[in-house]
């Protein structure tokens, strides 16, 4: 996927949780997020695009501090996420090629970062809202899934944070059936190293359409939901430590 494609999914998904949101109502809790209601996911996304959107228009190159989220509720509070949000779409659309700013993922460039990890971060908590409804999760698309599950894996979990380790050799190999993507991640007591189109043997495979897998992985879908061959130790593992 492109840049464009992301800002135009960013702007899709910011607005489907908004209107999601309006619909739960802000004191609605939300089953994907244990001990969190509507309102905390307003103001938490709200207040990461408006983090995201200095970086993209006043070119900050280190990391700055999130802030603090807005003592706000009700409409107040959804007029201020739809500021934010529409004010974040505009930065990213208007915002040179040669962007130079911060990122914290490899990325072709930080405006590509910044499109691509905003619009993975509203449509993850768009499909909060959504549980928050109980009407089931709405579609991201088969693509859009399988990049957010390359991004967590590939980005995220490459990271010297990560805590999904073993104390000694491990694959856990990722598939998606539908789009035909495979992720190998080769664990130790390092960070995961994660390969693309690796078919090499692994001690536990899990597979499913993308979306399943992007939901699954991103812990707002159970494992169950997949199919998984091998030891399932691993799948516990992920379960246990994969949080971000």
């Amino acid at each position: 996927m492109g840049t464009s494609e992301f800002i135009e999914t960013l702007d899709q998904q910011g607005k489907l949780m908004a209107a999601a949101a309006e619909q739960a109502g802000t004191d609605a809790p939300v089953p994907t997020c244990p001990g969190w209601q509507v309102r905390d996911l307003l103001r938490h996304t709200g207040l990461v695009h408006r983090w995201a959107t200095t970086y993209v228009i006043e070119g900050h190159t280190e990391r700055r501090p999130l802030g603090s989220e807005p003592d706000l509720d009700g409409d107040a509070l959804l007029h201020w996420f739809r500021e934010g949000h529409s004010r974040l779409v505009a930065a990213l659309n208007t915002a040179p090629k040669d962007l130079e700013c911060f990122a914290f993922l490899p990325a072709p460039s930080p405006l590509a970062f910044w499109a691509r990890r905003q619009a993975h971060e509203t449509a993850i908590h768009r499909v909060d809202v959504d549980s928050a409804l109980g009407a089931g999760m709405s579609p991201v698309g088969s693509e859009f899934a399988a990049d957010g599950v390359d991004e967590l894996l590939r980005g995220f979990h490459a990271r010297d944070r990560s805590r999904v380790r073993t104390e000694g050799p491990r694959v856990l190999r990722v598939r998606a059936t539908d789009t035909g993507d495979v992720w190998t991640m080769r664990l130790s007591d390092d960070p995961p190293r994660t390969e693309q189109n690796d078919e090499g043997p692994a001690d536990c495979e899990v597979s499913g359409p993308a979306e399943q897998l992007y939901l699954a992985l991103w812990n707002r879908l159970p494992l169950s939901s997949l199919t998984v061959s091998g030891d399932d130790a691993l799948v516990r593992l992920w379960q246990e430590k994969s949080g971000i």
